[in-house]
């Protein structure tokens, strides 16, 4: 590659550390143990069925879970839409899941447009989850009314805004569904969080839904991918689908081998420890009285921007003052940050509030996860130098 060649990529910055990345709990780095395991990873085409670490781990997870089979995706998006899918037969129909659940909100209208499914979105009418008079009240049912589209799937997300959904609960949704014929899918992107706080066991939360998409890399640490999980005739379709929308991945042995560093090593430890880091905060929160949309139960603290009348665009500043990188008014912890950047987490969110007080932001509109306003001048209208526009 000639320097000519070189000068013209528009590269974005090396990055150097997650201690600091209070963005989202994908942003984890790999570790000296996963890129050493990767080295000796097997070699097989998993299209085929012939790679030895991809199957480790898929049998892995499904026997944790306590499924018959699994199937590695790329994504935990990926694994929702296809296990959505192979759950539905002939439209028309519908899917009824939380206003806010991201196979609904966050995955690019993949439920319009793979599975040709409505969907139902339902607010929780405590706040916090949905329960079974919730579902009860919104379910369509498949009764001879030709006007509807009857309600097929429950798909539920565990954990939902970091709020563990209470086991109890999901048996009582599990016996209805039981009783109307219909399945449950878990959006299990952070299952393992819900594991971890709660000491339900996964096999048991697997027992509750026909299928959980687990993800490896939220909180995890794996660098990608999630297994979808269900019986064996179940997975075999939903690698159908997967091929379908260009899924197969052929050498994914050393993307398996990864993820697999991660179940095996003390994963509960590191995950309890992102707990503690976000309990703090929900705490100092509190203490200071700015205000939460939801219980800090696992590795997440969601701000109430509204209810604090503060502006996302001068917290995601704020952060960079304190060389912290926030992402609007949902602050994810992970393993790997540290308590360092704890500390200055407090300090941003302490004076973007207190800046709030004397200038409220008017929100217009549902508050973004994924995007802020621009952040290319900073918020004393100066132009911030060197630095690329978060636009998420």
């Amino acid at each position: 590659m000639t320097n000519q060649t070189k000068n013209s990529l528009d590269l974005p910055p090396a990055y150097i550390s997650a201690a600091n990345d209070l963005r989202s709990d994908t942003f984890t780095t790999p570790t000296e143990e996963m890129v050493k395991a990767a080295l000796g990873a097997s070699v097989g085409d998993a299209v085929y069925g012939e790679d030895v670490d991809t199957a480790r781990l898929e049998q892995t997870v499904a026997h944790l879970a306590g499924k018959e089979a699994g199937l590695f995706c790329v994504s935990g998006t990926l694994s929702n839409q296809i296990a959505l899918r192979t759950h539905l037969y002939q439209p028309p129909y519908s899917i009824l899941c939380d206003y806010r659940a991201h196979v609904y909100t966050h995955e690019a209208a993949g439920l319009a447009i793979l599975s040709q499914a409505m969907v139902v979105p339902v607010i929780p009418s405590n706040g916090d989850y949905l329960t079974l008079e919730d579902i009860k009240s919104h379910y369509i049912p498949d009764d001879g009314d030709i006007h509807g589209a009857p309600t097929k799937v429950i798909s539920l997300e565990n954990t939902l805004h970091g709020i563990v959904y209470p086991l109890e609960e999901l048996v009582r949704i599990k016996a209805w569904c039981m009783e109307s014929g219909l399945k449950m899918h878990c959006d299990g992107a952070r299952i393992w969080n819900a594991v971890a706080e709660s000491k339900v066991p996964l096999k048991q939360f697997g027992e509750l839904f026909d299928s959980i998409s687990i993800c490896l890399s939220k909180s995890m640490g794996a660098p990608i991918g999630s297994v979808l999980v269900g019986n064996a005739k179940f997975i075999h379709k939903a690698n159908h689908f997967r091929k379908q929308q260009g899924g197969g991945i052929r050498q994914s042995g050393m993307m398996a081998r990864m993820a697999q560093c991660n179940i095996d090593g003390d994963w509960k430890s590191k995950l309890l420890r992102s707990h503690a880091l976000a309990h703090d905060l929900a705490a100092f929160c509190k203490e200071h009285g700015i205000p939460l949309e939801s219980p800090a139960d696992t590795n997440f603290v969601f701000i109430d921007l509204h209810k604090a009348k503060m502006n996302p665009d001068v917290l995601v500043k704020k952060g960079m003052k304190y060389n912290v990188r926030l992402m609007g008014g949902r602050v994810s912890f992970h393993y790997q940050v540290s308590d360092e950047s704890l500390a200055n987490v407090k300090k941003a969110l302490l004076e973007s509030f207190e800046y709030a007080k004397e200038h409220p932001f008017d929100h217009s509109g549902p508050t973004q996860i994924y995007r802020s306003e621009s952040t290319e001048i900073d918020i004393h209208g100066n132009a911030i130098q060197d630095v690329k526009g978060y636009k998420y």
